[in-house]
């Protein structure tokens, strides 16, 4: 991940799996995934985003008090782990509660999921634009986090997509939503049911991806579109509100759909685990370290 170009921001926090930073010469807010271990959607993370989030609604609410300089305009989503954006759910979690038939602390997990999922969707109720770059690959959960953006920008080289059915299950927070909205449904059925990994130029002709860059370019890539969008940024706000008007995604509907995940989760036999085993012991593998499972009692 490259520098941006900043000075401090009331939001500008220290977190363990997060970083932030402000641009304030564009007017955009990065906010770096960072988790320890391997790089995915891990309950410390999840409730830093949700800490972060709840930021900036807040600063958001305060806007006209808001020192010059420290105006949000952008909200940009990506990460600092070279070739990886996020590799989705905790799958040593999952696998641990679903041996246990832990329905509480799946459904505790894929609820937070969602929480942080519909403040972004909705950005965070404040006019501003979010774009998600992707400077590695994007898988499960993963890319359904980088589809919460208005706009996509993907580096060359990353790979995306919803290897969930490998093991029997689907990718259940917001998945199909969003992708049924920003392609068809149809695309949508067939992105999940395959289990296939996309490349970046495959989604970018399919339209799930809005630009396509080179490697090492990203960054740029963000700045550049910042800048083009000078001029015509009430319009493109207008255009954002106009669209979640029209076929909005509610909290509710987020809800239905990991709930059917959780109760399809419980129903996965030894079989499907074993799959799901290998999948962790390949991540802990490439990521030289095993992942550390949070007690429930304190991730709550």
């Amino acid at each position: 991940m490259q520098q941006v170009s900043r000075m401090h921001h009331p939001l500008e926090k220290e977190f363990t799996h997060l970083t932030v930073r402000f641009d304030s010469e564009r007017g955009v807010l990065w906010t770096l995934l960072d988790p320890k271990n391997v790089p995915c959607f891990n309950l410390e993370l999840l409730g830093q985003l949700r800490s972060h989030h709840d930021e900036i609604e807040t600063q958001g609410s305060r806007m006209p008090d808001v020192a010059q300089g420290h105006e949000i305009r952008y909200s940009v989503l990506a990460s600092l782990t070279p070739g990886v954006f996020n590799l989705g759910g905790q799958l040593a979690l999952f696998r641990e509660l679903i041996r246990s038939r832990n329905r509480d602390a799946l459904l505790h997990y894929a609820t937070k999921c969602i929480d942080v999922i519909y403040q972004r969707v909705h950005h965070f109720g404040l006019p501003l634009a979010t774009i998600t770059l992707l400077q590695g690959d994007a898988l499960g959960g993963g890319f359904e986090a980088a589809l919460t953006s208005d706009i996509i920008i993907a580096e060359r080289s990353s790979q995306m997509g919803f290897p969930e059915i490998l093991f029997n299950l689907f990718p259940g927070m917001g998945a199909y939503s969003l992708v049924a909205r920003k392609v068809n449904p149809k695309f949508a059925e067939k992105m999940i049911l395959s289990g296939k990994i996309y490349s970046a130029e495959e989604l970018h002709e399919a339209g799930l991806i809005d630009i396509l860059v080179e490697d090492g370019k990203g960054v740029e890539a963000v700045n550049d579109y910042v800048k083009k969008q000078e001029r015509r940024s009430n319009g493109f706000l207008a255009v954002q509100k106009a669209r979640h008007r029209f076929n909005p995604v509610t909290q509710q509907e987020l809800m239905d759909i990991t709930t059917v995940w959780v109760d399809a989760a419980l129903k996965l036999n030894e079989k499907d685990l074993k799959v799901m085993d290998r999948f962790v012991r390949s991540q802990e593998k490439l990521f030289l370290q095993p992942q550390v499972l949070p007690s429930m009692s304190t991730a709550a």
